[in-house]
């Protein structure tokens, strides 16, 4: 069972966890994975908000495949190309997180980073996950 480290005296982090104890177990690699259909790599919005949920359906999916799902995630890292547009998306986005995810926070960070290989892309996640049991 994963422990969610929480210093003494620090107020709950919202939407994510500042640290994760995980035990062995299988470990699996998410790479970047942006907002687009997979089979035809087209995207099919520009809106941050269906562009991030459709990266969180790609990431779960590749979890998948690797036999782990969202409740696995231990890390994640977000790159996103516009702040504003991802502070005016954030109540869809939690929701489609918590649709997608569940209600699990794995450790994360996110970066507003200058633009991203795929021109379209408003985000890429990219994440870890550990299996144990």
């Amino acid at each position: 069972m994963n422990r969610v480290l929480l210093p003494e005296g620090w107020p709950r982090p919202s939407g994510y966890a500042n640290g994760l104890a995980v035990p062995a177990g299988l470990l699996v690699f998410v790479a970047g994975q942006v907002g687009w259909n997979p089979l035809t790599m087209q995207f099919e919005s520009d809106d941050m908000a269906l562009q991030t949920a459709q990266a969180l359906r790609n990431v779960v999916a590749v979890l998948a495949a690797g036999g782990a799902g969202p409740q696995h995630l231990v890390r994640m890292t977000w790159y996103v190309t516009d702040r504003e547009a991802y502070r005016g998306a954030l109540r869809a986005i939690g929701a489609a997180y918590r649709e997608i995810a569940g209600a699990h926070y794995p450790a994360m960070t996110l970066l507003v980073v200058a633009g991203l290989l795929e021109t379209r892309a408003l985000i890429e996640i990219e994440a870890t996950a550990v299996v144990t049991g």
